[in-house]
């Protein structure tokens, strides 16, 4: 499906003054009491809600924004990635909905505006990853079929909100028709071996350490000028963007991980990989690995593409060599293929199995 991107040279300009009003006129913003999802899968409450972002297809259309498609092709329930927020997916929130597709979009846990348990804004800490799963997959049954409204509810997901929907998909084989896994966390970069992180990580927790924050992660600080030497080809005008939301606004500034949530992304990609679960899947996946990542391991992609496809579930992996870990956050020439990929796997008739 032929896209036309937003235009680097203006973005800033473009996102204030026609991104940001369309969205706004068909957006509803809401929250997810995640409690009953929690439950049915034996995890204790802990109490407060998920904030989620809701964008109608059919009010979008109604505003005759320019390149919008006519017909409506069902939902799209977008998870983020770790210190993420669903805010900072506009701009492919604006892709989807000029196709055709309705984006629901939620704050996980810890994240955004959603509940938290720990009262550093930075900190992201989570008792265990089965509650990720739980939220995401509770979230997509009540309030993203709403809005798919008895059309097609695809996923699509970055990082570590595509180790979530991994386990996700092996849990509810049956509750998206399509699955988009971009620089999926299967397996986090923790600095040293998996083999070795685990019983470390696991020790500190056992010492009383799990809410505190890994040692050498800081604060983020909205007065310091942003570092573009840290991701380098990345786009600076989408850089620049995703930076201005985080230092407006005080939810958005979570930026470092506790060592409970590094050892509860060991337990979720040790779940992800055993063979049997990689078996159970039966949604068809699109999984984008990015050659530059230095967030997730390329390899652990690798064994679950294998596994989900030894299972008989079909997926095909793209890899972009040149990419960074966020590749909507890089230049057209990489961000053009990549949308029009997904909009074209969302829109062909998924194989029989």
């Amino acid at each position: 499906m032929e896209v036309t991107l937003l235009k680097e040279n203006d973005y800033a300009e473009t996102m204030a003054n026609t991104v940001k009003p369309a969205l706004k006129a068909c957006l509803t913003e809401g929250r997810f009491d995640p409690s009953p999802a929690e439950r049915g899968v034996g995890i204790r409450p802990l109490g407060g809600t998920l904030h989620y972002l809701a964008y109608d297809a059919a009010k979008f259309d109604a505003e005759n924004n320019q390149g919008a498609s006519a017909g409506f092709r069902g939902c799209i329930v977008l998870s983020h990635g770790f210190t993420e927020f669903a805010e900072k997916y506009d701009e492919m929130v604006w892709y989807f909905l000029l196709a055709g597709y309705s984006v629901c979009a939620i704050d996980h846990r810890g994240h955004g505006a959603s509940a938290r348990d720990t009262d550093d804004r930075c900190n992201v800490w989570i008792d265990d990853w089965r509650r990720y799963a739980a939220d995401l997959a509770g979230f997509a049954e009540t309030v993203g079929q709403e809005y798919a409204n008895g059309q097609p509810l695809y996923l699509y997901c970055h990082s570590m909100g595509g180790g979530i929907s991994a386990a996700v998909l092996e849990q509810h084989p049956a509750l998206f028709d399509k699955a988009v896994l971009s620089s999926p966390m299967i397996a986090p970069q923790t600095g040293m071996p998996l083999w070795l992180a685990r019983p470390l990580v696991g020790a500190l927790c056992g010492l009383g350490l799990g809410r505190r924050p890994v040692f050498g992660k800081k604060d983020f600080d909205p007065s310091a000028p942003l570092d573009l030497d840290e991701n380098p080809g990345a786009s600076e005008p989408r850089e620049r963007y995703f930076h201005r939301l985080r230092c407006n606004n005080v939810a958005y500034q979570t930026y470092k991980p506790a060592f409970q949530w590094v050892r509860q992304a060991l337990k979720l990609s040790r779940a992800i990989l055993a063979p049997n679960a990689c078996g159970s899947i039966e949604t068809p996946i699109l999984l984008f690995q990015s050659g530059r990542d230095v967030w997730v391991l390329n390899e652990p992609q690798d064994r679950f593409v294998e596994r989900v496809r030894a299972g008989g579930s079909p997926i095909e992996k793209v890899r972009y060599d040149d990419s960074l870990h966020e590749i909507f956050s890089m230049p057209n020439a990489i961000l053009g293929p990549y949308v029009e990929r997904i909009l074209d796997f969302f829109d062909t008739p998924a194989p029989s199995l």
